[in-house]
């Protein structure tokens, strides 16, 4: 994979965990009192997880590597402690 298209994919993974941060909230915000919550969370994630690798291939055609999945993971936490901070 060229260098260039490698660095757009991680910073769009990075990105989208930051972003997938926020909406889970939202998500968890809205839908926790509903009988239909955990189905409606597995169909949350499962549509994110498609989502992310609908764009994954326009990118770099759905080459997926593991520290893209790294950074989703990272671009997650970043979320979390940026909100943590906002919120005090």
């Amino acid at each position: 994979m060229i260098l260039k298209l490698q660095i757009i994919s991680l910073l769009f993974s990075l990105l989208y965990g930051f972003i997938f941060y926020f909406l889970v909230c939202l998500n968890s915000k809205y839908l926790y009192n509903n009988k239909f919550s955990l189905f409606m969370d597995v169909l949350f994630i499962i549509d994110n997880v498609f989502i992310y690798f609908i764009i994954l291939r326009f990118i770099n055609n759905g080459i997926f590597h593991i520290y893209f999945l790294f950074l989703l993971i990272i671009g997650f936490i970043i979320g979390y402690y940026i909100d943590k901070k906002i919120r005090i």
